[in-house]
C-alpha cells in the first residue's frame, strides 16, 4: 500500500493533529499506550500543545478530537465541555523548561516499571537503539499523579536534560523533537525493558558500554533510522484499519 498521501490541509496545526493521532493510536495498537496515558505536540507558537482528552478513548482518537491547551494547562480550544487529561501538567512543565522538546509521551508499561521498584535493578541499555538513553533514565520518585504545576515543575527537574524518565511505581515518560521521533524512541524503550528483563532471567547481564555505544552512535543515523521505521509503523497501521490512509502522517 502507498503510504505517501497528500495533506488533508495544508497547515501546520493539521499536519501535527494527523501525527499526534495516529501516534497514539499505533502505541495503543502495541500494547503500549493503554487505557490512559497521553502523547502531546508543541504548536508552532512555542505556548501552546495539542493533546488529548480525559474521555477520549486511545483505540479511537481523531485528529478533532484533540484539545489545545497553554502552557498552564487551561483548554484554549477544542469540544465543548471536554476537559483535558489530569495529567496535561506532566507534559506543560516539560515543554516550558525544555524549548528542544517538541513532542512527549507518556505511558504505563508494566514491564518497564519494573525497574523502579526492585533494588539493584535499575533499567540500563542493553540494546543499540538504546543509545538514546546512553546518559542515563532517571527515575522521579514520587509516584503520585502529575496533578498540578508543582508536581510538574517537579518532574521536569528529575528529566533535566535527558530524554526519558521513569516514574516510580507508575510509568514513563519519553521527550523527542518530532511525533515521528517520539513514536520510534517509544517503541524502543519498552524494547530494551523487555531484553533486559529477558536477559536477568537468563543470567549475569553485560549492558552495552559507554565504547560501544559511541562506535554505534559513529554510524547511526537517527532521521533516517525515524523515517524508515515510522513508514513501517504507519503503513502497518493503515492496513490494518487502525488509522485512516488519507491521514497526513503518513508521509515522510
Amino acid at each position: 500500500m502507498t503510504i505517501n498521501q497528500p495533506p488533508l490541509s495544508g497547515s501546520v496545526e493539521q499536519k501535527l493533529r494527523e501525527e499526534v493521532a495516529a501516534c497514539t493510536l499505533i502505541l495503543n495498537s502495541l500494547d503500549i499506550l493503554g487505557y490512559s496515558g497521553h502523547v502531546s505536540a508543541r504548536l508552532p507558537d512555542g505556548q501552546h500543545l495539542l493533546i488529548q482528552s480525559f474521555d477520549q478513548s486511545r483505540a479511537s482518537l481523531r485528529p478533532d478530537d484533540l484539545l489545545i491547551c497553554d502552557l498552564d494547562g487551561v483548554v484554549v480550544a477544542g469540544p465543548e465541555g471536554i476537559r483535558a487529561p489530569a495529567e496535561v501538567y506532566l507534559h506543560t512543565e516539560i515543554l516550558r523548561a525544555r524549548q528542544d522538546v517538541q513532542a512527549v509521551a507518556h505511558f504505563h508499561d508494566d514491564l518497564a516499571t519494573t525497574f523502579t521498584i526492585v533494588k539493584n535493578r535499575p533499567l540500563l541499555p542493553v540494546k543499540n537503539h538504546a543509545i538514546r538513553w546512553a546518559s542515563g533514565i532517571p527515575v522521579h520518585p514520587d509516584p503520585s499523579h502529575v496533578s498540578d504545576a508543582t508536581l510538574g515543575r517537579a518532574l521536569a527537574e528529575t528529566l533535566g536534560q535527558k530524554q526519558a524518565l521513569q516514574i516510580r511505581a507508575h510509568g514513563q515518560v519519553i521527550v523527542a523533537e518530532s511525533v515521528k521521533h517520539l513514536l520510534i524512541d517509544s517503541i524502543h524503550f519498552v524494547e530494551n525493558a523487555k531484553a533486559l528483563y529477558d536477559a536477568h532471567m537468563l543470567g549475569e547481564v553485560e549492558p552495552l558500554t559507554a565504547g560501544e555505544l559511541e562506535d554505534f552512535g559513529r554510524t547511526f543515523n537517527r532521521d533516517r533510522h525515524v523515517h524508515k521505521l515510522w513508514k513501517y509503523y504507519a503503513g502497518r497501521a493503515v492496513d490494518a484499519g487502525v488509522v485512516a490512509a488519507d491521514w497526513y502522517y503518513a508521509a515522510p
